[in-house]
C-alpha cells in the first residue's frame, strides 16, 4: 500500500463480533470465504465482490507481490465504479 502512498502500518484486523450492534447500509463482501460466513445485518444490503485470494500464491515472492497488486487495484477499480453509483444523479 506504500506504493500508492495509504500508510496501513497502525491498522489491524478485527473481529466481526465488534460490529454486530452497528447498523449498516451495505455490507461487502470480498471472498467467497467472508460470503459464506458473513453474518446477517439487518437492514443491510449484501453485496459480494470476489476477488482471487492472493494469499494461495505463496511460495514466489515475485508472483505473490504482483498477484496482491492485482487484488488492490481490482478493488480501488470496483470502489470507484460503485462510488459513481451511488452518486444522486441531478
Amino acid at each position: 500500500m506504500d506504493e500508492i502512498d495509504i500508510d496501513i502500518r497502525q491498522q489491524k484486523s478485527k473481529n466481526i463480533d465488534l460490529f454486530l450492534d452497528q447498523q449498516f447500509d451495505f455490507v461487502i463482501t470480498l471472498c467467497d470465504r467472508a460470503k459464506e460466513r458473513c453474518p446477517a445485518f439487518p437492514g443491510a444490503a449484501l453485496i459480494h465482490w470476489g476477488f482471487d485470494d492472493p494469499t494461495e500464491t505463496r511460495g514466489d515472492r515475485d508472483i505473490e507481490l504482483r498477484q496482491f497488486r492485482k487484488v488492490r487495484d481490482e478493488i480501488t477499480r470496483r470502489i470507484r465504479l460503485w462510488t459513481l453509483a451511488m452518486k444522486p444523479h441531478r
